[in-house]
């Protein structure tokens, strides 16, 4: 099912603080850009996942983050995308925190 236009709104107001955040359908999702960088998925149930690996995902974890999952033919396949901690869901500052810390850890913000 694709994401709704208030969701696409919903997420570019809550990232809008990184400047140039811009939106594109991605199989029944939603990527999400900072400056042409993806730093964010919106997957099933509108659930917003920051790309993460190594410390990052750990501490994304450590804040009760569940890593993105999908099943296909009976097997399970992670991705290394995380879920926006529940505390930052409603608080863009904290937001914003989170994806600076998902962009600079992919190269993409200073």
């Amino acid at each position: 099912m694709a994401v709704s236009s208030g969701t696409r709104a919903f997420v570019l107001e809550l990232f809008a603080d990184l400047g140039a955040v811009t939106a594109r359908a991605m199989m029944g999702g939603l990527a999400v850009y900072s400056a042409g960088r993806i730093f964010a998925i919106v997957g099933p149930e509108d659930r917003i996942y920051l790309k993460a690996s190594g410390p990052l995902a750990a501490a994304l974890a450590d804040a009760g983050s569940e890593q993105f999952a999908y099943d296909k033919a009976g097997k399970s396949t992670r991705m290394g995308y995380w879920t926006l901690p529940d505390a930052a869901i409603d608080d863009p500052e904290a937001a914003c925190n989170w994806a600076r810390r998902a962009l600079s850890a992919s190269g993409g913000f200073p």
